[in-house]
């Protein structure tokens, strides 16, 4: 019966299907391509920190950005790497085009250290313009084994470090009106998980401080965006992303997203200046709304995954993150 109605309809109409598929693909691929385009436009010759800059999110943004002629000032722990990095950057750069890479030793369980991290990263360029705290620290542990040492150095890394760095660099942009702070955090920063109380905690808490300072600042014509995502996924070595236009419908759901995925998401959000967005697959993201409108029937759900090995990792999926 379908194979007659097929063979009854027009072959105009059969053909129409295949290309609309095609037009639909090659609307939104170009669409994309104009939406990048714009956005890199938006960071050259603005000056843009990046803490963490050695992760695969940080190193994603700090190629994005310093290919779009932004001038970067890339952030991290170790200074060996960040030389190495910096001249890989600059190697594959066009230097007419391009700045080259600054320079900052951040840790941030070092807090005594942040002023002169501050006074040094302000020497480089006298401002700056955009301000994307990306650093983290993750621990996995039942409350009554994790050590207030380790609530504190947590609390350092994920809380008192970022919001430092921002009030560091908030008097600058204040007095120039101008300003852009990306925050990237964890969806944890919504949805708290068993066995990460630390780590929820201090997501939450930083969470919060951001969402405040988005309207104090907002009259000083400064942005303040977080991005909660669930777990980033890194392609193994060697491995590169295929872009194509028909990875638009043939790209594989995952609960996770990539360091790619992630920064150019946070490079359309310096254009069009997206509050707040959330990175997640559809059962994190109901399971936000759960806690909200069904909060006893999710505190039962994750009491009952408690006892559970297999629902413990789980919900740990949905919330961990491989590289922060």
């Amino acid at each position: 019966m379908d194979l007659e109605y097929l063979l009854s309809m027009d072959p105009a109409a059969i053909l129409l299907v295949p290309v609309v598929v095609v037009v639909t693909a090659a609307v939104i691929f170009l669409h994309s391509l104009v939406l990048k385009f714009l956005s890199t436009a938006t960071v050259r010759n603005k000056v843009v920190v990046i803490t963490d800059a050695l992760t695969g999110l940080g190193n994603e943004c700090a190629k994005m950005f310093h290919e779009g002629g932004a001038r970067v000032i890339l952030c991290g722990k170790t200074w060996e790497k960040l030389e190495g990095f910096a001249d890989n950057l600059t190697s594959a750069a066009d230097p007419k085009l391009t700045f080259p890479p600054k320079l900052v030793l951040v840790d941030f369980g070092d807090m005594n250290s942040m002023p002169d991290v501050i006074a040094e990263t302000l020497e480089c360029y006298g401002c700056v313009d955009v301000l994307i705290l990306n650093s983290s620290l993750k621990v996995k542990a039942p409350v009554q084994s994790t050590s207030l040492k380790m609530d504190k150095l947590v609390m350092d890394n994920n809380y008192f470090g970022p919001i430092t760095l921002a009030k560091g660099f908030l008097p600058s942009m204040m007095s120039r009106r101008t300003g852009h702070v990306i925050l990237v955090n964890s969806i944890q920063g919504k949805l708290a998980m068993p066995f990460r109380a630390t780590y929820a905690a201090s997501k939450h808490a930083v969470q919060a401080f951001f969402d405040c300072l988005r309207a104090e600042v907002q009259e000083y014509g400064i942005s303040v965006s977080t991005v909660n995502h669930t777990f980033i996924i890194s392609p193994p070595p060697g491995e590169k992303t295929k872009k194509s236009i028909w990875s638009i419908f043939s790209k594989q759901k995952v609960m996770g997203i990539t360091p790619v995925e992630a920064a150019n998401e946070i490079l359309k959000i310096l254009n069009s200046k997206k509050r707040e967005v959330v990175m997640a697959h559809s059962l994190p993201k109901m399971a936000i709304y759960a806690r909200s409108l069904f909060p006893n029937v999710f505190f039962a759900v994750m009491a009952a995954g408690v006892n559970n090995a297999a629902g413990v990792n789980n919900i740990a999926a949905l919330a961990d993150s491989e590289e922060l």
